[in-house]
């Protein structure tokens, strides 16, 4: 029986001992993730490892996981512009790595890569071009900015094996010396609107007093020709006019009666 238990015994520490033998010789490589192998004695391999479980020599190789999946990653920047303005602008950045490039990245950056490549190089970029503008064509060509950052970054990143799916400003910003000087050119330029209208409102008024005198010296030219032709006939006419309105007016009042010439009117008085 104690030889059984013996065997027993051996036969489960050989099974750990082997267990842990394959357990160490296997790695397993993500779904979107590649693996370089290190090798003790040869350094680092050029062959790049795909998905899946694979095998290695345990002590000797050391798998290292790159994720080359697209990451996001925001670069704020401070720069001056074309006129000497402080510009604010943060970048977003969609990268990855070259997947048959992975061993020299490794080699030559590390696995902390984008720490080291994307912030100088973003910088790099943001300062070139953006000191081509003056803060205004910063605004209105906005697009075109984004534009010729997005080609320069990328032609600067593939130089150390990455991809920039996209690129794109997030974040403009100006300092407050150029704010204000903006908010106090447009409160000009509304003074300056308000005054135009002012003006063109007293031409206008200008215009309608000139019309209404050559109207009323037009008037009294007709009347004065009338009067050369017609005499007295005329006045009497206006006479006339002006007493059958006078008459109409008084003929709508309560306090006003009209008697027959020589009579008189008859008053009850109270007793």
């Amino acid at each position: 029986m104690a030889k059984l238990f013996e065997s027993i015994g051996k036969l489960g520490l050989a099974l750990a001992v082997g267990g842990g033998v394959v357990n160490s010789a296997l790695f397993n490589v993500d779904a979107g993730h590649r693996a370089v192998i290190f090798d003790r004695f040869r350094g680092v391999q050029d062959a790049v490892v795909g998905e899946g479980t694979h095998f290695l020599i345990p002590w000797v190789q050391k798998p290292i996981i790159f994720d080359c999946r697209s990451r996001p990653r925001n670069v704020p920047v401070i720069t001056g512009s074309k006129d000497l303005q402080n510009v604010n602008i943060t970048l977003r950045i969609l990268f990855r790595p070259v997947t048959n490039q992975l061993p020299r990245i490794f080699t030559s950056i590390g696995e902390d890569y984008d720490e080291r490549v994307l912030p100088s190089i973003t910088t790099e970029v943001l300062k070139a071009v953006v000191a081509r503008f003056d803060a205004g064509e910063l605004i209105t060509q906005r697009e075109l900015v984004s534009r010729q950052v997005s080609e320069d970054l990328m032609e600067r990143a593939s130089t150390f094996g990455l991809i920039l799916d996209d690129v794109s400003l997030t974040h403009l910003t100006f300092g407050k010396e150029f704010t204000e000087a903006v908010e106090m050119k447009q409160v000009a330029q509304q003074e300056a609107e308000r005054a135009r209208f002012v003006v063109e409102k007293a031409e206008q008024q200008k215009q309608a007093a000139i019309i209404s005198a050559e109207g009323d010296s037009q008037a009294a030219l007709l009347i004065a020709n009338s009067l050369m032709e017609a005499g007295d006939g005329l006045v009497e006419l206006r006479k006339l006019e002006a007493a059958e309105d006078i008459a109409f007016q008084l003929s709508r009042s309560r306090n006003v009666t009209y008697l027959p010439s020589g009579q008189g009117t008859l008053l009850q008085l109270p007793q």
